[in-house]
């Protein structure tokens, strides 16, 4: 046998068939349709059959009459990544039409597109590739996708579900999809992920999802808004949270069937509009007791247009800090204050710190994760070099990433 062919093999009576995948062991791993590895000592398993493996696909996959049509757009990240088994390391390989040669399931759901954007670890996610992914997603809605998925590594998923929430106005869903672990790991939630996504993408949800693992079983993922998600921890399945909001639903698995617990705009209630303009130049300052204000100045100095203080509690950072605000605010810098609380609003009308900061200048983020008042205030630099204008569209709700009132439950 050799690695990558096609075996079916026999031990105790049950039947095991699938790819023959890499192994440093005394077992052999075979790949299931299903996208989970079995490990079979070698020397017990009797080999059946086995038939070379096929190439790698291309990037057309048959269509299936009376299916809609789905777009995935690949950037990287684990969902298409394998372990290089030399060195142990994750590194991103899979275009993502051998994503969905990999996921039988996703062949039943809906007739694919298949492109590649870019492949790269979500780590080296910036603001100039959110606007390229954004035209992309675009350009499939405006060729006749009737959703999108975009394959996208974890750890900065939530910066692009909200980059591109504020950037399209879309009449179809457009899902974020990731996996905690590779394809090829026994444990992967890539191919669940997948599916539900899949899902998503051909369901009546026409606005910026994330859809991941409810749980750390295999029984439903979570339909987070864009501008409401959380990456919460570093390797669970269910790593991801909705903040301040419920989701938007849920995909129980493996029916597939959507139950929705939130308000959402429906499939064809608003025109395609793309507005792509984002100021790069802004930062995210997280405060912490005796951080010095020149932390802010250096900002300053080096020519940001706009600044998100994480601040403790309601908004606040100490005093001393109140003198750089005011400066950078003179400079023309727009000031937003979040909160490293995450659950909850800010407020800096309760003590004298959050007022004296009102009156140098800054912005109450009101109940925005830090991180997406970040892109938003990339977004609205953006649009207008006038910083009362800038500062108007912050507080305004643009796309649900603010509420009226914050769920204490949530």
């Amino acid at each position: 046998m050799d690695l990558g062919d096609r075996i079916l093999v026999e031990r105790n009576g049950l039947r095991y068939e699938g790819i023959l995948m890499p192994s440093q062991s005394e077992h052999i791993v075979v790949k299931l349709s299903n996208g989970y590895n079995v490990g079979l000592l070698a020397k017990d398993p009797k080999l059946v059959e086995k038939s070379q493996s096929t190439s790698v696909p291309k990037n057309e996959i048959p269509a299936r009459p009376g299916l809609p049509t789905v777009s995935i757009l690949s950037t990287g990240g684990t969902i298409a990544s394998k372990v290089d088994y030399r060195t142990g390391a994750v590194t991103s390989r899979f275009s993502a039409a051998e994503i969905i040669s990999s996921i039988p399931e996703l062949e039943d759901i809906a007739n694919y597109r298949a492109r590649v954007i870019y492949t790269i670890l979500s780590e080296n996610m910036r603001a100039e590739y959110w606007v390229e992914l954004a035209r992309a997603v675009a350009e499939e809605i405006r060729q006749g996708a009737e959703g999108v998925v975009v394959t996208h590594g974890t750890d900065t998923m939530t910066y692009t579900a909200a980059a591109l929430s504020f950037m399209l106005q879309t009449p179809v869903p457009v899902v974020l999809v990731g996996s905690q672990r590779s394809s090829d790991r026994p444990s992967s939630d890539a191919s669940m992920n997948a599916v539900c996504a899949a899902t998503v993408a051909t369901s009546d949800i026409a606005e910026v999802s994330v859809v991941m693992h409810g749980t750390t079983s295999d029984d439903y993922c979570l339909i987070h808004r864009g501008t409401r998600v959380r990456k919460m921890h570093t390797s669970r399945r269910d790593a991801f949270s909705s903040i301040n909001q419920l989701p938007i639903g849920r995909v129980d698995y493996p029916s597939r069937r959507i139950e929705t617990s939130a308000p959402y705009r429906r499939r064809g209630e608003v025109e395609l509009a793309i507005n792509d303009h984002m100021e790069p130049r802004c930062a995210m300052v997280k405060y912490f007791p005796g951080a010095p204000p020149a932390i802010l100045d250096s900002f300053v100095e080096a020519g940001y247009r706009g600044l998100v203080l994480e601040g403790t509690g309601l908004g606040h950072v100490a005093s001393d800090w109140i003198d750089s605000i005011r400066r950078a605010t003179d400079f023309g810098i727009t000031v937003v204050v979040a909160s490293q609380c995450l659950r909850g609003r800010v407020c800096d009308r309760v003590y004298d710190t959050g007022r004296y900061m009102l009156s140098a200048g800054a912005v109450e983020g009101q109940d925005m994760l830090p991180e997406v008042a970040l892109v938003k205030l990339m977004w609205c630099l953006g649009q207008t070099k006038d910083r009362e204008e800038a500062q108007n569209l912050m507080r305004t709700p643009l796309s649900k990433e603010i509420s009226a009132s914050t769920l204490a439950t949530v």
